[in-house]
């Protein structure tokens, strides 16, 4: 699954660690989620979407 989560990371001025803090999650599981070597859970992406206000699917997309 690809995603947006870097560029809009960067389009608020966070660093991974910021965005971390929001989430409650570990600077290297944004990373592995930034570089597509993990998929967050469903109640994750949720609080993804909810955190930068856009539709889960704005963010996750199927890579085909």
């Amino acid at each position: 699954m690809r995603n947006r989560l870097k560029e809009l990371r960067g389009a608020r001025g966070w660093s991974q660690g910021t965005l971390a803090e929001a989430l409650d999650v570990s600077r290297q599981s944004v990373n592995a989620i930034e570089t597509g070597r993990y998929d967050p859970s469903l109640p994750l992406a949720f609080k993804i979407a909810r955190l930068f206000e856009v539709p889960i699917e704005q963010i996750f997309f199927d890579s085909d």
